[in-house]
């Protein structure tokens, strides 16, 4: 992606060197709120994350702040927020065109722990995105375990990643995250991992419409498209539970296969249009 010299977003929160700590006794055995994602990559479904915040006090607090960055991580710093404000012209742009206003989301970077709207999370989560306080948390670690976790290297890649959390802010300014989650206790497990497969394949086709806006302003290298189809399949539901487990489950699935994901990724490369992403209508899975 040709990044470099182009134009930083500004709605960025450096984070780094803060520690966490429990400023409370409360939930989870008195252990407070812990922010535990099933999946290293894309945070985690964000309707856990509301459905965990809503049943559990928060009881953490982050202080201090005086982190001494490498060259190599500002590279990557400036290279998230080069991504983020592209994001932000292509939804700022889609949004106006059907009357609405875009509210750009927050990117958040942070090392080690990190206390968000929806509970402190490790490095170990991923990056993922809190619709409570519209922010996207990232731990630019993330990056190298791209490369050697999931053997999905290349900038373009991780671009990805940040377009797909972007994508699920679209779906939490759009209602559907709520609409979705409104039917948490009225069904069982497995149909709402059914609608969190949509939700997620959903943010990879809106993931994949910014990439397709990217490409028309000639920002895309060679090999790009095909760094972010790597991605999608290296964290499709198969592919992880036959990697750490063996064996494949189906009814658990909460991101969709690899194949689904690459699907829905390339969908919206082609079409570029917010309305053909609609994963919840009758026969679009």
């Amino acid at each position: 992606m040709k990044w470099r010299g182009r134009q930083e977003s500004t709605n960025i929160e450096d984070r780094r060197g803060r520690s966490v700590r429990r400023a409370g006794v409360g939930g989870l055995g008195g252990l407070g709120l812990i922010v535990a994602v099933v999946y290293m990559l894309m945070g985690g479904n964000p309707l856990d994350l509301l459905t965990m915040v809503q049943e559990q006090p928060t009881a953490y607090e982050q202080s201090g702040g005086n982190y001494q960055e490498s060259a190599e991580e500002a590279q990557l710093r400036t290279f998230s927020a080069v991504v983020l404000k592209e994001t932000e012209e292509v939804w700022n742009e889609l949004f106006a065109r059907s009357g609405q206003a875009y509210e750009e989301p927050t990117l958040a970077i942070y090392s080690g722990s990190v206390q968000s709207g929806c509970g402190v999370a490790s490095s170990g989560s991923g990056p993922f995105y809190c619709p409570l306080d519209g922010k996207i948390y990232l731990d630019l670690g993330f990056y190298d375990d791209m490369h050697s976790t999931f053997g999905a290297p290349g900038d373009f890649a991780m671009a990805y990643v940040i377009a797909h959390e972007v994508g699920h802010h679209v779906q939490n300014l759009l209602g559907i995250l709520d609409k979705v989650h409104s039917q948490r206790s009225s069904i069982s497990q497995e149909q709402f991992n059914a609608l969190s497969v949509k939700l997620e394949l959903q943010a990879d086709y809106l993931a994949g419409v910014f990439a397709h806006h990217v490409q028309n302003k000639n920002l895309l290298d060679e090999g790009d498209f095909e760094e972010a189809m790597t991605a999608a399949s290296a964290v499709g539901d198969d592919t992880i539970q036959k990697k750490t487990q063996g064996y494949i489950m189906p009814d658990s699935f909460t991101h969709g296969t690899s194949e689904q994901r690459m699907l829905w990724f390339r969908k919206g490369f082609r079409t570029g249009d917010l309305s053909e992403g609609d994963t919840f209508k009758p026969g679009a899975m």
